[in-house]
């Protein structure tokens, strides 16, 4: 099955929650839409199997996508990782995301760091038709976006961070139909991020109580057609906060919650109330709040973004990891959607296993809402630890 009708698929799964009807008072069910959707999705098994969270928890060598400014606390001088998830498995077989993500510790304070990830997408191959149905030319979609980031202690406590990143998504409709219709589209954008951890002395156990926020893809729009349709980056404002306790020795308990405001503003609907004045339809003025959005900058839409419905736009994000000395991790989390926003909510189901010098981890997506497309997703992540290559090896 190929990438369209799988996509038709999943908007038809999350259009099921919708009323059939534009009336404005039953059709509550508004998500929103953003270009480069896979700049959303999780890369790597730690933080997916907990619910996809991130911002404050433990450094690792994915903190790229989480919050930038966690390697700056990193334990060690430097660390790789390759992460694989096969996309909706469950109606295609050749949709997947590929992350590459790393950082090394600079200066001689053991405070700043520089980081970098690169995102391939894949969409899989699908087959264009002519106007006649006959057979025209195979295409091979994807989007892809490379980071480069910096972190730096402020404090013994306290580090922030930037990234600055490229994207450019290909959806290579048009190629070999000379209708272009749609063309590649690129894009700028930059994140910043904070992070604060302490060691509280609670009884006679010293736990570690960490907050973290992270302001990402703050950038430029995309088109796919010269400037006409232009869509909004999926900029997204993640808090969290993670505390760590001792359960007896060698064994940790980190307990972790996170909480996601999309910056994007909802695009206007024939059914909001504001277009139905004594009742009845006003096409002109839901023309003229249609041409308003798609003139909007994106700063401007971060700001109007926080207006509509707020309690309703903010996702949430409870998880739990136990870690047997830092070598053996299990893990598990809930996220949370509301169901007028798309509806995405799931457990999530994670173990880990770490030698001197490489870590496996992996994930388990379990849909709660029906039909979900996202059910039984799987991720893989592989990392590789530098200062254990370096000692395995008789570094210094």
């Amino acid at each position: 099955m190929k990438p369209i009708l799988a996509i038709a698929m999943m908007v038809a799964a999350l259009s099921a929650l919708a009323q059939d009807d534009i009336n404005p008072i039953k059709n509550e069910f508004n998500p929103i839409t953003t270009g480069v959707t896979s700049l959303s999705i999780t890369p790597d098994a730690r933080g997916a199997s907990m619910g996809d969270l991130g911002a404050a928890t433990e450094p690792d060598v994915n903190s790229q996508f989480w919050n930038p400014s966690k390697y700056a606390f990193a334990y060690s001088q430097a660390g790789v990782s390759l992460s694989y998830t096969p996309w909706l498995r469950k109606i295609v077989n050749d949709i997947y995301l590929a992350n590459l993500a790393g950082y090394y510790k600079i200066g001689g304070g053991d405070n700043q760091a520089v980081s970098a990830s690169l995102r391939y997408f894949s969409l899989g191959e699908v087959a264009l038709s002519d106007q006649a149905s006959d057979y025209a030319a195979t295409i091979n979609p994807f989007e892809m976006a490379v980071d480069l980031g910096y972190s730096r202690k402020l404090s013994e406590k306290f580090a922030m961070g930037v990234a600055l990143r490229f994207i450019y998504s290909d959806l290579g409709y048009g190629s070999g139909m000379n209708t272009g219709e749609s063309t590649s589209a690129t894009a700028f954008a930059a994140d910043i991020s904070g992070y604060y951890t302490t060691y509280p002395i609670i009884g006679r156990n010293e736990c570690q109580w960490s907050l973290g926020f992270n302001l990402s893809n703050i950038g430029s729009k995309v088109s796919y057609d010269k400037g006409n349709n232009p869509a909004y980056l999926p900029a997204n404002l993640k808090l969290g906060t993670a505390f760590t306790f001792p359960l007896a020795e060698f064994n940790n308990l980190t307990l972790s919650v996170d909480a996601n405001k999309l910056l994007v503003p909802a695009k206007p609907r024939q059914s909001d109330p504001e277009f139905w004045p004594n009742g009845e339809y006003n096409d002109a003025a839901f023309t003229e709040a249609e041409q308003a959005w798609k003139d909007k900058s994106s700063i401007s839409g971060i700001f109007d973004s926080f207006s509509d419905n707020f309690a309703k736009r903010i996702t949430y994000s409870v998880g739990a990891e136990y870690a047997y000395d830092q070598k053996f991790f299990l893990r598990g989390g809930y996220y949370y959607e509301s169901k007028y926003a798309g509806n995405r909510q799931y457990f999530g189901l994670g173990a880990g296993f770490a030698l001197k010098v490489i870590r496996i981890d992996a994930s388990y997506m379990i849909a709660t809402a029906q039909n979900s497309p996202l059910d039984q997703t799987l991720r893989f992540t592989l990392s590789f630890d530098m200062n254990g290559i370096k000692d395995l090896f008789g570094g210094n």
